[in-house]
């Protein structure tokens, strides 16, 4: 599977920590029946046999409803299960060498701050960016803020496309229309919710109008 930039539209990144009592995979279910439009698996502490497990079980739901599954963090991982990408830092392994590994087939989504990192992830064979924190996230509390007028920067120094990522919520989406964004990449304003699937539908369409 190759990204389409739609699918970037609504990205919904998992957190244990938000799903309360819910297991993930129903968690996922429920963000997939809301229309989540691209899922990052993210468990940072997990070893790595259960996360393949778990990543395999997440693909068989993603795969139902035509929608990628991105690995955080963990590659290696991701390709064992099957998964349909991966997204990494900067401190994380180098896209160039994913790249190499994986194949052209292989998502690779990159972090990026700069417009040097932009265009280095983007050089070496990123599919994607995450650009943020564009708000304060509650999940990253130590995450670089980057402004309306960075993203923009960012976002025009390269021709793949683009995610906004940190806290953002329904309230604070509007306020970034127009910075150039393919897509909204979400973890509490979904998985912390009581009905995650009304929270991805009401998501869905206010990014509608914000696109």
């Amino acid at each position: 599977m190759k990204l389409r930039p739609e699918q970037l539209s609504l990205y919904a990144i998992t957190d244990r920590g938000c799903i309360g009592a819910r297991s993930i995979d129903d968690a996922v279910a429920a963000a997939l029946q809301g229309g989540a439009t691209i899922v990052q698996l993210r468990e940072k502490g997990l070893p790595e046999s259960e996360l393949i497990a778990e990543a395999r079980r997440i693909k068989k739901l993603c795969s139902a409803f035509g929608v990628p599954l991105i690995v955080n963090d963990n590659y290696r991982a991701a390709l064992e299960a099957g998964a349909d990408g991966v997204h990494v830092g900067i401190e994380d392994a180098p896209v160039a060498e994913i790249r190499r590994l994986a194949g052209e087939d292989f998502i690779i989504g990159a972090t990026a701050k700069t417009v040097a990192q932009a265009q280095a992830a983007q050089a070496a064979g990123a599919d994607y960016l995450g650009i943020g924190a564009v708000f304060p996230s509650p999940t990253k509390q130590n995450a670089i803020r980057i402004t309306p007028a960075q993203f923009r920067e960012i976002r025009a120094s390269v021709s793949i496309p683009a995610v906004a990522i940190g806290g953002i919520t329904r309230e604070n989406l509007d306020s970034l229309r127009g910075i150039g964004a393919d897509g909204f990449a979400v973890v509490s304003a979904v998985f912390a919710q009581p009905d995650i699937a009304r929270a991805c539908r009401e998501l869905k369409a206010l990014i509608e109008t914000v696109l």
